[in-house]
């Protein structure tokens, strides 16, 4: 008897496991597209504008401290927010976003 029933569960329907394995894949393929890929791609872009800032671009950090970009350091950045009033920051400091909109003003 127990033998009968462990042969019924084994022989089950394949097409079952391969719709569920399908099912499983697409869940992954739309988590990698709608979750990971843009998130990447907003690190790439994030890495791109901070490897380029330049003397005189105008910026804003995260904190939300608006100003220009006074000199440039390996690292750093000085940030002139007022006439004489000059401030280091991190690179990492700099936001993308609030800058695009900054700029886009």
């Amino acid at each position: 008897m127990i033998q009968f029933i462990l042969a019924q569960a084994t022989t089950g329907d394949d097409s079952a496991w391969m719709s569920q394995l399908l099912l499983f894949g697409g869940i992954i393929l739309v988590f990698y597209f709608f979750m990971i890929r843009p998130q990447q791609k907003k690190q790439k872009d994030q890495k791109k504008f901070i490897a380029e800032i330049k003397k005189g671009d105008a910026v804003v950090t995260i904190g939300g401290l608006h100003g220009k970009v006074y000199q440039v350091e390996e690292d750093k950045i000085i940030l002139e927010v007022d006439k004489g009033t000059k401030m280091i920051f991190e690179k990492s400091a700099v936001s993308l976003e609030q800058s695009k909109k900054l700029q886009e003003k």
